[in-house]
């Protein structure tokens, strides 16, 4: 299995308490954020790792030298979404079983083992825990995606996206082919999972619920606060 990290956004919502660092790279209890994650992969036997930049690329970089990983880089990150970034990543999205996720996210080790002892294919992954106060809903009866969206409400939302997709090798060459089609339409500014969202009416997306156990999105300053709560240390002067 390959992994796919998207890392070239700016990350606006929380940017006031970056000094101008990309969020994944925020400090996590002596190690960034986005280094946790490379190294927890690596651990978990998933040694091909590829990100995509773009926003301030150098930093995300520094903390990653010598680990290995491969850097695509979307040049019109300001202007474009992540469809884009996954868009200049096409090669390498081919070949293997794929996990796809968001760079600002975190991850316990114990959810990833989880995740990756997950056998369904394409699924994405839920926590059914957060419905009305989620940022990006989601609506799977039985465990298929049928609906998702910011404006879900009331009993159409089951639970929200936690930013992270596991697809088959033989599911990839569809997605860029989709993500082809959808680049040659001028459909830049909208995210890589909408590639997987247009699937949904030809192909059974699953969604297993993660409820129970940590992740975290860091869009927020309290998204934040939550992860180093959650590592037991305490939040130091960004920089």
């Amino acid at each position: 299995m390959k992994a796919f990290i998207l890392a070239a956004g700016r990350g606006t919502r929380i940017s006031r308490y970056l000094s101008g660092k990309p969020k994944c790279t925020v400090d996590i209890g002596g190690i960034p954020l986005i280094r946790y994650t490379v190294d927890l992969l690596r651990s978990k036997g998933v040694t091909e790792i590829a990100l995509a930049l773009g926003y301030n690329q150098q930093a995300i970089r520094d903390v990653l030298e010598g680990t290995g990983v491969k850097f695509y880089v979307n040049p019109f990150y300001d202007v474009t979404n992540s469809i884009a970034s996954a868009w200049f990543a096409k090669d390498f999205l081919l070949g293997d079983d794929m996990l796809i996720m968001n760079g600002d996210v975190y991850l316990d080790e114990t959810l990833l083992d989880l995740l990756l002892a997950e056998k369904k294919r394409p699924v994405m992954f839920a926590d059914g825990s957060r419905k009305e106060t989620a940022d990006y809903k989601f609506y799977y009866p039985q465990g298929r995606l049928l609906k998702y969206g910011k404006e879900l409400q009331g009993d159409d939302i089951t639970g929200e996206y936690i930013g992270l997709g596991l697809f088959a090798k033989d599911f990839m060459p569809h997605f860029v082919d989709r993500m082809e089609e959808m680049i040659a339409r001028q459909e830049h500014g909208v995210w890589w999972e909408n590639v997987v969202y247009s699937m949904t009416e030809e192909d059974s997306i699953h969604v297993t619920d993660v409820r129970g156990n940590f992740w975290a999105e860091v869009d927020y300053i309290e998204d934040y606060d939550r992860i180093l709560k959650h590592r037991g240390v305490e939040r130091r002067e960004m920089e």
